[in-house]
């Protein structure tokens, strides 16, 4: 009888834990999306950052299928943009699930900002840029943190000084104005032709402004492709 007693204990213990290998629980929840920030924030450092994360509740009574390989963890928001993205975690397999969780991120670094008053036009050049540690995630909009996505670039508006770049105060700069004299590409796959033109409109590389071609004197429709250069298919 003693025998049967404790074969029958140890079934139950055996038993309860293969019903607890049968379920993803909240802490192997926890483990993998703690694994994942931690991960994040050591590439961020090596990238010249600060990272501070936390992680939002995990309810305790999720009774989720098993994950044998562990939940894949991703951010569903970009940390670059909020100091709140979410995570999604997920599992594959015959019964896959999904669920998201809350955190909470802070990005440490140099930010660029304006080193004196600038004006609606003015063309970025280095002396007008300066540098202070900010929270870079909490700049709506994003902070610029790279001066060669600055330097040349013309002002959409005024800024005080110690004002942050974000992509939305610049713009690229024309690259031909009205009345400059441009050379108009006329290609065709690997072959080109060159002539002189002029420019009848201001435009900025990408966007279609009409020129003048200086012999034929005919107008064309052009895309600006450089500083002084545009082009049309022949």
């Amino acid at each position: 009888m003693r025998i049967i007693i404790l074969l029958l204990l140890a079934g139950l213990a055996l038993n309860s834990s293969l019903q607890a290998a049968e379920k993803t629980t909240s802490e192997d929840l926890r483990h993998a999306a703690k694994a994942f920030l931690t991960d994040f924030a050591e590439q961020k450092k090596n990238e010249g950052y600060a990272v501070k994360h936390s992680l939002g509740t995990i309810d305790s009574r999720l009774n989720l299928a098993p994950c044998p390989a562990g939940p894949a963890v991703k951010f569903s928001s970009n940390p670059l943009e909020t100091t709140q993205p979410t995570l999604e975690l997920s599992c594959s397999g015959k019964r896959p699930w999904r669920l998201f969780l809350s955190t909470s991120v802070e990005i440490r670094g140099e930010g660029l900002v304006a080193a004196q008053p600038l004006s609606r036009g003015d063309r970025v050049t280095a002396d007008m840029i300066d540098s202070h540690p900010i929270v870079i995630n909490s700049v709506r909009r994003g902070a610029v943190t790279d001066r060669k996505n600055l330097i040349g670039m013309e002002l959409r508006r005024s800024v005080n000084a110690g004002t942050i770049f974000t992509p939305d105060i610049v713009i690229k700069p024309d690259a031909v104005a009205r009345g400059d004299h441009v050379i108009i590409v006329a290609r065709s796959g690997p072959i080109a032709v060159e002539s002189r033109g002029k420019a009848l409109a201001n435009g900025r590389i990408g966007e279609q402004v009409l020129v003048q071609n200086l012999r034929s004197e005919r107008t064309l429709r052009a895309m600006v492709t450089a500083p002084g250069r545009v082009e049309v298919p022949m």
